[in-house]
């Protein structure tokens, strides 16, 4: 189910706290963007960089002049709400503003007020740090990975060129590679790999995982029959490529 149709289940049940965990922001503001128009329900967006704004509105208009005030842009959410509509505001990387006691607050008198006029506060955020305060009051959501079927569409969006996409097995062993990219990742890898070796294939994609696990300093990716070995403190862990 995609995060579309979870979130309107979520929203038609008056859920009115909920937290997105997701490394692609833009595909989900899309998703829920997509859904508001679908639903007719007022959308507003948040984020430190943009401060409060409505999207579809002529220059981004902004919804007040709160500015990046993570507190104005929670405060502004009831002059959305109307009597025969949701209203939802998406704040981007709250997380970085769940220390402050007035935002935590805040957050927890607009969830418990927003079932009586149907008005939504959505965290959406790589990590899930939600205060004790909060806990009860949220409900976590995960925006997946692309499957197999979406990262064989960004590839086929990329390789256009004659030879340039394997088909059979060999594609195959390229989704496998790509599986568990973010969409951005797995465009960046098979346009690297376009560039290497002018076809799309394994390798690239190979290389990009081992310095995702690089950054993570936990897990250290070896291909073929060898093994992952861990680091960092997880010394028992261990599992095989399936390349």
């Amino acid at each position: 189910m995609s995060l579309k149709q979870h979130l309107a289940e979520y929203i038609s049940a008056c859920f009115t706290g909920l937290w997105v965990q997701s490394h692609e922001h833009d595909d989900a503001l899309a998703e829920i963007a997509q859904m508001c128009r679908d639903e007719n329900w007022r959308l507003a967006i948040w984020d430190i960089e943009r401060g409060l704004h409505l999207p579809g509105q002529a220059n981004s208009q902004t919804a007040d002049g709160g500015g990046n005030d993570p507190l104005a842009a929670i405060r502004s959410l009831n002059a959305l709400a109307s009597a025969d509509s949701s209203a939802l505001l998406v704040m981007v990387n709250a997380h970085r503003f769940m220390q402050s006691a007035e935002v935590v607050q805040a957050l927890a008198q607009q969830v418990s007020s927003g079932k009586t006029n149907r008005t939504f506060v959505i965290i959406l955020s790589a990590v899930v740090a939600i205060p004790t305060e909060l806990e009860k009051l949220f409900v976590v959501l995960e925006h997946d990975l692309p499957s197999r079927e979406q990262l064989a569409e960004i590839a086929r969006g990329i390789a256009v060129e004659d030879g340039e996409l394997p088909e059979g097995p060999e594609l195959d062993t390229v989704l496998d590679a790509a599986a568990g990219l973010t969409r951005y990742e797995a465009e960046s890898a098979i346009s690297l790999s376009l560039v290497r070796h002018r076809r799309v294939t394994p390798e690239a994609i190979w290389d990009l995982k081992s310095g995702m696990l690089k950054k993570s300093g936990l897990l250290q990716l070896h291909r073929g029959n060898e093994r992952f070995e861990s680091l960092g403190g997880l010394q028992g862990l261990k599992a095989f490529s399936t390349s």
